[in-house]
């Protein structure tokens, strides 16, 4: 088991390095780090939860600069996922603490989610405009929230932040990468403000581990405020294209790490 001193800082370089890859995606990079939490640095169960949404609060706001210093802000998007994702979270967070503390069951669930979802992005790519009738539609907005709102929820339960689900299913149903990333990036932050917010008032009535890990949280939260600035920079450069096959991939790999922790 890491001292505290060396968890704070191989936290910080792991979170950096995870934000740097993910946040072109619109993924914060939370999901990557709940194994990693829970495997090398030692956090409880169900205090990782929220010491996973602690740094998604500290990390996303990079990403979500460096967007809107490229003009990307997608504020219609972000405001219809943050109406699904704030109650969902709420939700969840509530349902962690009394109904699930154990992850089995839930890993499972999220394996059947994750590995079509990311076989399905990235072995699609959208078609030119050149050679389809007609673009994409996009989700309507009613279906768009309440999809958001199950997703908060699962943010809440495992405090993977949602936009690695729901980054993955706006691009594949139409929707441009740039315009997703800071999208989901911002209801990302937003969930998470609220299920640390829920999760420390729902400790003050207990006496498990389920408020955050403040020195953890924050030192992943630096890293990944870094790493997501610089990968939101390295966004603009990269193809539409190879965006969604790093997300698929990264999303199957989720997956498949979900489906072993469950099986075993």
């Amino acid at each position: 088991m890491l001292g505290p001193g060396w968890r704070e800082a191989v936290a910080l370089a792991a979170a950096y390095l995870i934000a740097v890859v993910a946040t072109p995606a619109g993924i914060s990079g939370a999901v990557l780090l709940l194994p990693f939490q829970v495997g090398v640095l030692g956090t409880p169960s169900p205090a990782v939860t929220p010491t996973n949404l602690l740094y998604n609060v500290v990390a996303t706001p990079g990403g979500l600069y460096r967007y809107w210093r490229q003009h990307q802000t997608s504020t219609n998007l972000a405001l219809t996922l943050i109406a699904g994702t704030l109650p969902g979270v709420i939700a969840g967070s509530i349902i962690r603490v009394e109904l699930l503390p154990g992850p089995r069951l839930f890993d499972l669930v999220v394996a059947t989610v994750l590995i079509p979802l990311g076989t399905w992005v990235s072995l699609t790519h959208p078609s030119s405009q050149a050679h389809q009738a007609s673009p994409p539609k996009p989700l309507p907005a009613p279906a768009l929230i309440g999809l958001a709102a199950m997703v908060g929820c699962v943010g809440g339960i495992y405090g993977i932040g949602g936009g690695s689900i729901l980054a993955p299913v706006l691009v594949g149903t139409g929707r441009r990468p740039a315009d997703v990333a800071p999208a989901a990036l911002a209801a990302t932050f937003v969930t998470s403000v609220a299920g640390v917010i829920t999760f420390t008032i729902l400790a003050s009535n207990q006496h498990a581990h389920i408020a955050p890990n403040w020195p953890t949280g924050i030192a992943l939260g630096v890293g990944g405020l870094a790493g997501a600035y610089t990968g939101a920079r390295l966004q603009a450069r990269l193809p539409d294209r190879l965006i969604r096959r790093v997300m698929g991939i990264l999303v199957i790999v989720i997956g498949a790490r979900y489906l072993w922790s469950g099986l075993t």
